[in-house]
C-alpha cells in the first residue's frame, strides 16, 4: 500500500473518531420521575420559586435568561401559564457544573494484510498496530427542574438534564433551548 493511500487511511480514522467524539460527546442525556397518580392536565398555572442553593450564581446572566426562557417557552406551548399570586404548580431549579477529564484512544494498522501484485491478498510480514491515546478536558453541566404541588407540596416531576457545557456563547444559545425542549418531552403533558 501506498504512503499516500496509509495518510489518507490514517486521516478517515481521525475524522470518524473525531466525529464520534464530537456526537457523543454533545448529546444531552434527560432523565425524569414523576407521581403517577396525579392528573397533570389539572396545572394551569406555574410560579417559580427559585434556584435552589443559590446554584444560579454559577450561571452568567445570559444563560440564566436562556434556561428561564426556554422552560417557559415549552410550559406555555403546553397551556401552562405563569402566575406568582395563585400557582397550581411551584418550580425549582438546581444547577451544577462539574469538571471532567475525558479520554479518546484508536489504533490503526499498518501493513501485514494487503495486495502484492506478485502474490494476491493476503498476509504479509512486518504488520504493526499503533494506538494513539488523547486527554481533554471539558465541562459537565447538570440542571434539576423539580415541580411541586402547590397545595399539597409533594414534589410531582422531576427532570434532570446532563450536557457537555460549550465555551463558546453562541452555541449555547442555539443547544440551552434545544436541550430544555428535550428534557420538557418527558413531561406527562404534551405540547398543545
Amino acid at each position: 500500500m501506498s504512503k499516500t493511500r496509509r495518510l489518507g487511511n490514517r486521516i478517515k480514522v481521525l475524522l470518524i473518531s473525531a466525529g464520534l467524539f464530537i456526537t457523543v460527546i454533545c448529546q444531552a442525556q434527560v432523565y425524569s420521575d414523576f407521581d403517577k397518580d396525579v392528573d397533570f392536565e389539572q396545572y394551569q398555572t406555574y410560579a417559580v420559586k427559585g434556584w435552589e442553593k443559590n446554584s444560579d450564581q454559577i450561571l452568567n446572566d445570559l444563560d440564566k435568561g436562556r434556561i428561564e426562557s426556554a422552560y417557559k417557552n415549552e410550559l406555555n406551548s403546553r397551556g401552562i401559564t405563569q402566575d406568582d399570586n395563585n400557582p397550581d404548580l411551584s418550580i425549582t431549579l438546581y444547577v451544577h457544573v462539574d469538571e471532567k477529564t475525558g479520554t479518546n484512544a484508536y489504533t490503526t494498522f499498518n501493513g501485514g494484510m494487503g495486495y502484492h501484485p506478485r502474490w494476491g491478498w493476503g498476509g504479509g510480514m512486518g504488520g504493526t498496530a499503533t494506538t494513539s491515546v488523547s486527554h481533554y478536558e471539558y465541562k459537565q453541566g447538570t440542571l434539576v427542574m423539580d415541580f411541586y404541588d402547590s397545595k399539597t407540596k409533594k414534589l410531582v416531576w422531576q427532570g434532570t438534564l446532563k450536557t457537555t457545557v460549550s465555551d463558546d456563547g453562541k452555541k449555547r444559545e442555539k443547544t440551552i433551548p434545544k436541550n430544555i425542549k428535550k428534557l420538557m418531552k418527558k413531561f406527562p403533558v404534551d405540547p398543545k
